[in-house]
């Protein structure tokens, strides 16, 4: 009798989180595959890890690494050393990585070396932006890895532009919309705009957490005054993450933006911070993973970033790039505008998960396994 192929899934921060989730339980549910859980830790934050893994009914990880924070070299280090350790003792058949944290990257580094089949989930994304973490991540994990999982054609074409094989590129969708399909039940009971007093439709709700936004002090203070203007018009809920809280007290920044009526809140779980963006009248922020969300909601999502990796948040969806200096009349004019008639991406479906299986048993057929 054959045994199920073991799958390590690499989880590091917030957003691999999600990704991960709809995998692990396709994964479980298949007699043919037995999915290990692997937290490095690089995000530890309760509200940014534990509660999420909750959320998304993800169990006790298998091995957690425990890296913690540092800079991008220790980090990035530090999981290959301690990933190493993992996939030697408990060797796998298969390798997912997910996004484009440094975790993602460390870790098909170690897989391609020790030969372990690697697979990349979201692969093709490109900012063309070097000066981001990580747009570098992506570069190197994309070049290593053996199978590259995309969500869209703008992806498949980056990936052939720069000479990867059509046999290595499958494209699969978006696996978000697999979370929130996951969650649905649980985030519409959850009514987060109810539980803090909020009408939906009547709040935007804004997330920082960009090292080009939130390090800068003089970036930073232009942002904190955007927002203060805006304020002025709709309400905003700001979930204030980790990093960025402590630089707006290090910038004295916090207080102006609490004396403006703006709303700084902890870090919310993956379920309560998506009830807050399925009625929020806009989101306001520089994440990748939200300008997805908001496409697929429908929600105006306004992305304090000079580019995005993700245009087709652009083409057809909800996302408009702005800077600090054109949020406000952006605003404007995304609330103005009707939401009928917006679509969504092919292969954001909430059936990613499916096809990931359908390609893995594929290519597990293979002879050369990729």
């Amino acid at each position: 009798m054959t045994m199920p192929a073991r799958v390590h899934l690499i989880a590091a921060a917030r957003p691999n989180f999600m990704k991960v989730a709809p995998l692990w339980h396709a994964l479980s549910a298949a007699p043919d595959f037995t999915p290990v859980l692997i937290h490095t830790g690089q995000h530890y934050d309760a509200n940014m890890s534990d509660a999420i893994f909750a959320d998304l009914r993800l169990p006790a990880p298998d091995h957690h690494l425990g890296v913690g924070s540092g800079s991008h070299a220790e980090q990035t280090g530090r999981v290959m050393i301690a990933y190493e350790g993992v996939a030697l003792a408990d060797r796998p058949d298969w390798l997912i990585v997910v996004g484009d944290v440094n975790s993602t990257a460390a870790c098909a580094l170690v897989g391609t070396k020790l030969g372990v089949p690697t697979v990349h989930l979201e692969a093709g994304l490109r900012s063309r932006d070097r000066a981001m973490p990580e747009e570098l991540n992506r570069l190197v994990t994309d070049v290593l890895a053996d199978v590259l999982w995309t969500p869209s054609p703008d992806a498949d074409a980056n990936l052939l532009a720069e000479g990867i094989p059509p046999a290595r590129i499958t494209r699969v969708g978006n696996i978000m919309m697999d979370a929130f399909e996951l969650s649905r039940p649980a985030i519409l009971a959850a009514d987060q705009p109810g539980v803090l007093g909020l009408i939906p439709g009547g709040y935007g709700l804004v997330t920082l957490h960009r090292p080009s936004n939130v390090d800068d002090p003089e970036q930073l203070a232009r942002l904190v005054a955007a927002l203060i203007e805006v304020q002025a018009r709709l309400p905003l809920l700001f979930p204030v993450h980790p990093r960025t809280a402590g630089r707006l007290a290090a910038s004295g920044l916090t207080e102006r933006l609490e004396r403006a009526g703006v709303r700084l809140v902890e870090p919310a779980s993956y379920i309560r911070f998506m009830s807050l963006v399925m009625h929020a009248a806009a989101v306001i922020t520089d994440s990748g993973g939200i300008q997805e969300e908001t496409t697929y909601l429908g929600v105006p999502c306004l992305t304090l970033r000079e580019n995005t990796e993700r245009p087709i948040t652009i083409a057809q969806g909800t996302s408009r790039l702005v800077r600090a200096e054109t949020l406000a009349d952006t605003l404007n004019a995304a609330l103005e505008e009707p939401r009928s008639g917006r679509r969504r991406p092919d292969l954001w479906d909430g059936k990613t998960a499916d096809r990931c299986l359908a390609d893995l048993r594929e290519r597990s057929a293979r002879p050369k396994r990729i």
